[in-house]
């Protein structure tokens, strides 16, 4: 008979990505799997945490996970609504936002971001959902978090279109950009966690998540990867954080 497994990569990922937020931070989120790990984390261990969504609410505090921006539960536990504008003028540009948390259909080893075309621009064969916000939550968060499944068609050598700077070529691009936040911090998938190397700015596999073998995230990636001199592996998810994410899918049934 075949063992099932405690948890699955989604859910290793989702609970990852909301261990890296913490009580008050102000942060910018995306709809997807983003949304998924900031209600996680605002049911588990930061019930403060500030939710800004782009439809303009501001502290939201949804019951269940929300179906886009415009959902309605959004508005209705949001400790205020301002206009689009109002949150990327006076809070996301000057630099107000702590976490910007996104996804993305592909990424480079820079950490720069598509979610516009797949294939050439004006005769694509995958036309995506396009920027909407990620182009300025990248630019001027203070930190940025990037979730997405990992493969080798969404870690690719080169993007046939950039939607998002994470660090450009290389160290040096986002200041010449006039780039005011960090940029991509960590990039959370379904196999491990990245992070930027401090001088090259090339992302390095720091952590693999449990029964992930090393050689699984190489064919998963599209370019030749770097790996830390003391990988880690991610703390499997506790019971107390899979009641909670399993909790907060269902209640969206």
């Amino acid at each position: 008979m075949e063992m099932i497994e405690p948890f699955t990569s989604d859910e290793m990922m989702s609970i990852a990505a909301a261990r890296q937020l913490s009580n008050n931070q102000v942060c910018f989120i995306g709809i997807g799997l983003p949304s998924k790990a900031a209600n996680l984390a605002r049911r588990l261990h930061a019930p403060d945490l500030i939710m800004i969504y782009e439809s303009g609410t501001l502290g939201a505090k949804p019951t269940q996970l929300p179906l886009s921006i415009g959902d309605g539960e959004l508005a209705e536990t949001a400790d205020t609504i301002v206009s689009v504008p109002e949150i990327f003028n006076y809070l996301l540009q000057p630099g107000r936002i702590d976490v910007g948390f996104l996804g993305a259909a592909q990424i480079d080893k820079f950490a720069n971001l598509n979610s516009t075309v797949i294939g050439d621009y004006y005769k694509p064969s995958v036309r995506l959902p396009g920027a909407g916000g990620a182009p300025e939550i990248a630019s001027s968060s203070k930190r940025v978090v990037v979730m997405l499944r990992q493969s080798a068609k969404s870690f690719v050598d080169k993007l046939p279109f950039i939607t998002s700077v994470g660090f450009g070529a290389g160290p040096g691009d986002r200041e010449k950009l006039g780039l005011r936040g960090a940029g991509p911090v960590m990039v959370i998938t379904d196999l491990g966690i990245f992070e930027p190397d401090p001088a090259s700015k090339e992302l390095v596999l720091t952590h693999i998540h449990p029964n992930i073998a090393v050689e699984n995230v190489i064919e998963s990636t599209g370019w030749n990867i770097k790996i830390a001199n003391q990988l880690m592996v991610t703390d499997p998810p506790t019971e107390k954080e899979l009641e909670a994410i399993r909790s907060l899918v269902s209640a969206r049934k």
